[in-house]
């Protein structure tokens, strides 16, 4: 079985007061990602993540660092991209995430799954794609873990190359 991840596809990432000119054209080709994945992949897994932050978001450590109001449980900005949501049907796992990494991504995964690869796309390259594909090559070290790059975008496209390299160098399979 296959397992899709997608990362943080949400509208604060996209349209929204973190989003980009390249986040916001990723959008268009993870729906094709999604769509393909769940025809060529009937039986595989789809897991979605959101990025939950609570209204006291600035008095945590990412919003002393990061102090943009963002993805406030239950606000628009939260929610997902309606073009990614209809895309991950109801058959998609949603995880919320308070901080880059899902750390219960692998436990949503699934121990027992006989996973042949992991299939990762979404925003932000250089933040929340790089953890999840870490926590993955760490609670999966035999299963392979492709990154979509024409599917991810990062704060900056120099950022975006930047974490793409990295994860290469973990041993992460970077495909356009």
């Amino acid at each position: 079985m296959k397992v899709l991840v997608i990362i943080d596809m949400q509208n604060d990432f996209t349209t929204g007061v973190l989003g980009n000119p390249e986040t916001a054209a990723a959008v268009e080709n993870v729906v094709k990602l999604i769509n393909d994945f769940r025809a060529a992949e009937p039986d595989g897994k789809v897991i979605a993540t959101l990025d939950t932050h609570a209204e006291n978001y600035l008095d945590t450590q990412e919003g002393k660092n990061l102090p943009v109001i963002h993805c406030i449980r239950g606000t628009e900005g939260w929610q997902l991209v309606p073009e990614i949501e209809k895309a991950l049907g109801d058959e998609c796992l949603k995880l919320e995430k308070v901080t880059f990494g899902a750390v219960d991504l692998p436990l949503a995964v699934g121990r027992d799954e006989q996973i042949e690869e992991f299939i990762v796309a979404g925003v932000c390259t250089d933040i929340c794609v790089i953890s999840n594909v870490m926590i993955l090559k760490a609670a999966f070290p035999e299963v392979p873990v492709r990154v979509i790059a024409s599917c991810c975008a990062g704060v900056s496209p120099q950022s975006h190359e930047t974490a793409l390299r990295a994860m290469q160098a973990c041993q992460v399979i970077i495909d356009e």
